[in-house]
Protein backbone atom coordinates (compact mmCIF):
# COMPACT_ATOMS: atom_id res chain seq x y z
CA UNK A 1 0.00 0.00 0.00
CA UNK A 2 1.50 3.34 -1.36
CA UNK A 3 1.70 6.52 1.18
CA UNK A 4 -1.18 7.94 -0.83
CA UNK A 5 -3.36 5.37 -0.50
CA UNK A 6 -2.58 4.74 3.53
CA UNK A 7 -3.36 8.95 3.54
CA UNK A 8 -6.58 8.25 1.87
CA UNK A 9 -7.92 5.35 3.85
CA UNK A 10 -7.07 7.25 7.49
CA UNK A 11 -8.97 10.12 5.96
CA UNK A 12 -11.88 8.46 5.55
CA UNK A 13 -11.79 6.65 8.74
CA UNK A 14 -12.15 10.10 9.97
CA UNK A 15 -9.42 10.14 13.21
CA UNK A 16 -9.73 12.12 15.77
CA UNK A 17 -6.31 13.45 15.38
CA UNK A 18 -5.93 14.30 11.84
CA UNK A 19 -4.00 17.34 11.30
CA UNK A 20 -4.29 20.21 9.10
CA UNK A 21 -0.96 19.27 7.52
CA UNK A 22 -2.12 16.05 6.70
CA UNK A 23 -5.87 17.35 5.03
CA UNK A 24 -3.27 19.77 2.54
CA UNK A 25 -1.53 16.18 1.72
CA UNK A 26 -4.57 14.78 0.85
CA UNK A 27 -5.68 17.96 -0.96
CA UNK A 28 -2.61 18.42 -3.04
CA UNK A 29 -2.75 14.57 -4.16
CA UNK A 30 -6.48 14.98 -5.45
CA UNK A 31 -5.14 18.10 -7.55
CA UNK A 32 -6.22 21.19 -5.01
CA UNK A 33 -3.63 24.03 -4.15
CA UNK A 34 -4.02 25.45 -1.12
CA UNK A 35 -4.75 29.94 -1.71
CA UNK A 36 -5.19 32.10 1.42
CA UNK A 37 -8.29 34.31 0.48
CA UNK A 38 -6.38 37.29 0.65
CA UNK A 39 -3.87 39.75 2.73
CA UNK A 40 -6.79 39.82 5.34
CA UNK A 41 -7.74 36.68 5.36
CA UNK A 42 -6.54 35.75 8.79
CA UNK A 43 -6.71 31.64 9.07
CA UNK A 44 -8.92 31.65 6.48
CA UNK A 45 -7.81 29.31 3.50
CA UNK A 46 -8.94 28.19 0.29
CA UNK A 47 -8.59 24.92 -2.22
CA UNK A 48 -8.86 25.22 -5.46
CA UNK A 49 -8.89 22.70 -8.31
CA UNK A 50 -9.10 22.65 -11.41
CA UNK A 51 -11.41 19.35 -11.50
CA UNK A 52 -13.99 20.94 -9.36
CA UNK A 53 -15.68 24.49 -10.38
CA UNK A 54 -16.38 25.07 -6.31
CA UNK A 55 -13.25 25.46 -4.06
CA UNK A 56 -12.80 23.92 -0.29
CA UNK A 57 -13.15 26.60 2.27
CA UNK A 58 -11.74 26.37 5.60
CA UNK A 59 -10.34 27.84 8.98
CA UNK A 60 -6.30 26.72 9.99
CA UNK A 61 -7.22 25.48 13.35
CA UNK A 62 -5.71 27.56 16.35
CA UNK A 63 -3.22 26.01 18.92
CA UNK A 64 -4.02 22.21 18.21
CA UNK A 65 -3.20 21.62 14.26
CA UNK A 66 -5.73 18.97 15.07
CA UNK A 67 -8.94 19.21 12.38
CA UNK A 68 -12.51 19.14 13.71
CA UNK A 69 -14.65 16.51 12.41
CA UNK A 70 -17.46 18.00 11.05
CA UNK A 71 -14.56 19.57 8.29
CA UNK A 72 -13.91 16.01 7.99
CA UNK A 73 -17.45 14.80 6.71
CA UNK A 74 -17.48 18.24 4.49
CA UNK A 75 -14.20 17.62 2.66
CA UNK A 76 -15.35 13.66 2.25
CA UNK A 77 -18.77 14.66 0.97
CA UNK A 78 -17.30 17.24 -0.82
CA UNK A 79 -14.54 15.06 -2.68
CA UNK A 80 -17.14 12.68 -3.47
CA UNK A 81 -19.69 14.62 -4.74
CA UNK A 82 -16.64 15.51 -7.51
CA UNK A 83 -16.06 11.89 -8.07
CA UNK A 84 -12.55 11.91 -6.69
CA UNK A 85 -13.23 9.19 -3.60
Amino acid sequence: MTRREKLIERFLSMPSDFTYDELVSLLKVFGYQEKNKGKTSGSRVKFESNLSPIPILLHKPHGSPIIPEYILRRTIKRLRKDGLL
